[in-house]
């Protein structure tokens, strides 16, 4: 499922106009994204967690070559799905 089509089903399930889902789509992933780069997370009971976490530095290899290279530190966005989410995937 791509956006359009999450903005489609949800404006079906709402009864909201697409332009109005789609709005605050953008809005939800522009304060998820600010809060998560900030280092605070984003807990939504039952759904799950976003979260900010740090990878350490590490070797690696090139897989064309095969040549030893050093991978760079970083801090990557997660998520952590919840309870009633596992639930409803696993079922």
């Amino acid at each position: 499922m791509n956006k359009s089509e999450l903005i489609t089903a949800i404006s079906e399930r709402t009864g909201l106009e697409k332009n109005k889902v789609e709005n605050f789509l953008n809005a939800f992933t522009e304060v998820v994204t600010e809060i998560v780069s900030g280092g605070d997370k984003v807990q939504l009971v039952g759904f799950g967690t976003f979260e900010k976490r740090h990878r350490e530095a590490r070797a690696g290899r090139n897989p064309k070559t095969g040549e030893p290279i050093q991978i760079a530190a970083t801090d990557v966005p997660a998520f952590t799905a919840g309870k009633l989410f596992k639930d409803a995937v696993s079922a």
